[in-house]
């Protein structure tokens, strides 16, 4: 692959490349982010020391730009013109991919809505990795990043994905971990599997799987257990089998629907019946089909 210089004449605009990096180690970086790395004009990283030693372990010499959270806004305006002059930019982040939990996000909004082509160049990915190492025979997954540092906002995320029927996958820093798998015991429930993904490609990774209400108590049994970063797999929710209407409940059911609103109709029932009332509302909404004419 050929990236095309700032003097090239049939390219007026630069191009961004979207780079992912190694989460740990270094073998793991791929053929073609090493090219765009060594073709680019400049190189836009989180952290210009972490990226330096990168770089010089690949015996790349580039000129850095800083782009972190706290200033991804003004950055992306001047990497835009930048771009605009013709320029080819790779935007990398501390570790993996740009954009996914970490800065990158803004810059790209930014480059694509002034019509300048954005070009990912796929890598590592530490959801991935811990997935496909799980043993998790679930179809599906929801990758929410990290969890609120609150506790009260934590939990409060926890119990709306807790209905989630594939498994849920989040990150989670060293200082809190303890304190996110106990909620995630206290409100998804002690039953659900974890799975510890820590330290992932490094020396000391770790993957372990066990109920969440044990999962508070394998972590400080071992406080080097504690270090690292982390991917949580959380089990998804339990299929709750929809309770049979017997032909009494079903017979309330109408007679409450030919006088009353659906909603209310399906609360009357649920009091009378002791049914539960999402079984009686999708009953409710299959007898109302079927009536239209």
């Amino acid at each position: 692959m050929t990236v095309l210089k700032k003097n090239d004449p049939s390219k007026l605009q630069g191009t961004l490349y979207v780079v992912a990096t190694p989460i740990g180690n270094l073998g793991d970086i791929t053929l073609r982010a090493l090219e765009i790395l060594k073709s680019v004009d400049a190189i836009a990283a989180e952290d210009t020391r972490h990226t330096s030693g990168l770089l010089s372990h690949f015996g790349i010499r580039k000129k850095l730009i800083a782009v972190h959270e706290h200033n991804e806004q003004q950055s992306a305006e001047k990497l835009l013109l930048q771009l605009k002059n013709g320029e080819n930019i790779a935007l990398v982040t501390d570790a993996g991919t740009p954009a996914v939990s970490d800065p990158g996000a803004v810059v790209v909004n930014v480059v694509r809505k002034a019509g300048i082509q954005v070009v990912p160049i796929p890598g590592v990915s530490a959801v991935i990795a811990a997935l496909s190492a799980s043993g998790i025979t679930q179809n599906g997954f929801y990758f929410h990043g990290f969890l609120p540092a609150s506790g009260a906002a934590r939990r409060k995320i926890l119990e709306q994905l807790k209905p989630q029927s594939v498994t849920l996958v989040f990150y989670e820093a060293p200082h809190r971990i303890i304190e996110s798998i106990e909620d995630i015991a206290k409100v998804l429930g002690g039953d659900r599997q974890v799975t510890f993904a820590r330290e992932l490609t490094k020396t000391f990774e770790t993957i372990y799987t066990c109920a969440s209400s044990e999962a508070s108590a394998w972590l400080q049994a071992d406080s080097n257990q504690q270090r690292g970063e982390f991917v949580l797999l959380v089990e998804a929710a339990p299929v709750v089998e929809a309770q049979e209407i017997s032909e009494e409940a079903q017979r309330i059911l109408k007679c409450l629907l030919a006088e009353l609103p659906l909603k209310q109709a399906v609360a009357l029932a649920t009091e009378i019946t002791h049914l539960k009332k999402n079984d009686l509302y999708e009953f409710a909404l299959k007898l109302k089909q079927d009536t239209k004419p």
